[in-house]
């Protein structure tokens, strides 16, 4: 029988707190327009021809494909369509602090990341087409890990260039690995 574990003494632990910063509402339209163009869009589509052409040339397979279209492609489209932009409004969130930037992203598969500000070689701002209708933009943060980058995707254009200036300016006051 393996020994007893005494309980842990000294100072408790601190817990990791979300992030403060929300991304910019427009981030659920801008996701919603990605889901539209990606994945809802091309479902609905398909489920409309293929209900177009049964209805045309094999009316008799009607009564059980349009309720199989719906099952397999327009209610996953359209579930996909109303969840996917809440619920990633709902988890992604950012700040930059004296000595890190944290970052709170994903929406089934959520991942936290911290990086000090001393590791940080490089801090980019994307803008795609459609961020640039929303009046987006997404920050990327490389440092020298190698678990990657730290992407805040969905921030107002000016709130991306005040971080990406805030960042590099910090990252130069402090001293560490990358300098």
């Amino acid at each position: 029988m393996p020994p007893a574990v005494p309980p842990a003494t000294g100072p408790a632990r601190p817990q990791l707190r979300p992030p403060r910063h929300r991304v910019d509402p427009r981030a659920r339209r801008w996701w919603t327009a990605q889901a539209l163009l990606t994945l809802s869009g091309p479902l609905l589509l398909t489920a409309l021809a293929l209900a177009t052409c049964a209805v045309l040339f094999f009316p008799g397979a009607l009564p059980w494909l349009g309720p199989l279209l719906c099952v397999v492609l327009v209610l996953p489209a359209l579930a996909y369509l109303l969840v996917m932009p809440r619920w990633r409004y709902a988890v992604h969130a950012w700040e930059l602090g004296d000595l890190a930037v944290y970052a709170s992203a994903g929406w089934f598969r959520q991942r936290r990341r911290i990086a000090p500000l001393s590791r940080v070689q490089t801090v980019d701002t994307l803008r795609g087409p459609l961020q640039r209708r929303y009046g987006l933009a997404t920050v990327t943060v490389t440092t020298v890990s190698t678990a990657g980058d730290i992407t805040i995707a969905g921030l107002s254009d000016a709130d991306a260039e005040a971080l990406s200036q805030r960042i590099g300016e910090a990252a130069q006051d402090i001293r560490g690995d990358a300098a």
